[in-house]
């Protein structure tokens, strides 16, 4: 290697970009390939997110309806059956907490739980999250399970 054959780095050297706005010399003066007036000729231009060119946006034009409550709680739900399920795979011993139910991937560790009654359960379990519902926390009983609510 000598100074004969130095060379810049491949793609460090771009030879094709125009430079306008340089003087009407360079052939790019003037206008600088902006055209001639509006604004997308003007400096700070930026088009607003939805903008259709003054048609009445999308966003506008579609009808809205109903209600989010922002105040909402959402549960994570979890069946009996797949109680029974982690149980007869020897994943659950006799209690459920949250702690079994992140480990075992059915919620997260922030997630609220509440606990279905889909399907059948025959272990006895002691089973300890946020909500139940009615059909869930009477089969719980009935296989002589505990019901704590968090």
């Amino acid at each position: 290697m000598d100074l004969s054959n130095l060379r810049p780095a491949e793609g460090s050297v771009k030879s094709n970009s125009k430079r306008v706005g340089r003087g009407e010399g360079s052939g790019k003066g003037g206008t600088a390939t902006r055209g001639h007036k509006g604004a997308k000729s003007r400096s700070g231009y930026s088009k607003k997110i939805g903008f259709e060119g003054g048609q009445m946006p999308l966003q506008r034009r579609v009808p809205k309806f109903g209600f989010n409550n922002r105040n909402r709680k959402v549960y994570q739900g979890v069946n009996l059956d797949t109680l029974q399920s982690l149980v007869d795979e020897g994943r659950i011993k006799d209690t459920v907490d949250m702690e079994v139910l992140v480990e075992n991937g059915l919620a997260g560790k922030n997630e609220l739980v509440k606990i279905l009654g889909r399907g059948e359960l025959k272990a006895k379990l002691k089973i300890s999250v946020h909500k139940f519902t009615a059909s869930a926390k009477e089969a719980i009983e009935a296989a002589g399970g505990e019901v704590v609510t968090l």
